[in-house]
């Protein structure tokens, strides 16, 4: 089974820049969308009706955030949210569960410059934990999409002038060690330890992207009892159309 997660910044903008094209090239069973900007209502396209099981998200402020799942497969069961009715408006959780996992399609909220929403993002970190851990007792979950947190310092191009930006702060990086120490792992880390300048997201500005000045924010994290059936993690960084590019997840 492969899962394709990817924050296309504007799914309407994006699907006129190939998105159909790129996903198609890299074969998934099932693709997470973050930030759709927009309602089902609105997107007329014949690639995205073809996909048989959708599950959408959008938020309640038009033109802003959402997400969407795509699947081959069909879930067992679906839902949107997390259960709090202060975070859920802005339409950012969607959960398929199919016979093996709950998976989890996440798009987390930025802490905005100068860390203005920080104190927020703290309490979406907090509630965001305690819906996946009390997923995973129930069965494995696998979470994945934009979490707008770089998490070491192998993850960001230039570690030593952000500590103080958004998705770097160190209360950020702090809540997603918290995170990963309920009981996931972040699939591409633990494959790939050692791996530099893999980065999923990159400023539109200063020419960013074709100096790989960028951040790994994009991320496929499983429950530990789902490790030994994780066959590939991968960052396709030649995956153009959005500031940010797909990662992907094989599972036996």
């Amino acid at each position: 089974m492969k899962l394709v997660s990817w924050n296309v910044n504007g799914l309407r903008a994006t699907l006129g820049k190939g998105l159909p094209e790129a996903v198609d090239s890299l074969q998934p069973d099932i693709v997470c969308f973050q930030e759709i900007k927009a309602r089902p209502e609105q997107v007329a396209d014949l690639w995205l009706a073809a996909w048989p099981h959708q599950l959408w998200n959008p938020a309640e402020k038009p033109g802003y955030s959402g997400v969407l799942t795509l699947s081959r497969i069909a879930p067992l069961a679906v839902t949107t949210g997390i259960g709090w009715p202060d975070h859920d408006r802005e339409g950012r959780v969607c959960t398929m569960e199919f016979e093996r996992f709950y998976l989890v399609n996440c798009y987390t909220p930025n802490s905005q410059n100068e860390l203005a929403r920080l104190p927020y993002r703290q309490e979406w970190d907090e509630a965001f934990r305690k819906y996946v851990v009390a997923l995973a007792g129930k069965k494995p979950v696998v979470f994945c999409g934009d979490l707008n947190v770089a998490h070491e310092e192998i993850d960001i191009a230039r570690p030593d002038t952000n500590h103080f930006s958004a998705g770097f702060s160190d209360e950020e990086r702090a809540d997603f060690t918290e995170l990963l120490q309920s009981g996931f792992v972040d699939t591409f880390r633990a494959l790939h330890p050692d791996a530099r300048d893999e980065y999923s997201w990159w400023s539109y500005r200063g020419g960013a992207r074709a100096r790989n000045v960028g951040w790994r924010i994009d991320y496929f994290c499983v429950s530990q009892a789902l490790m030994p059936c994780v066959k590939a993690a991968s960052i396709h960084q030649d995956v153009m159309g959005s500031d940010h590019c797909p990662v992907s997840l094989e599972l036996d």
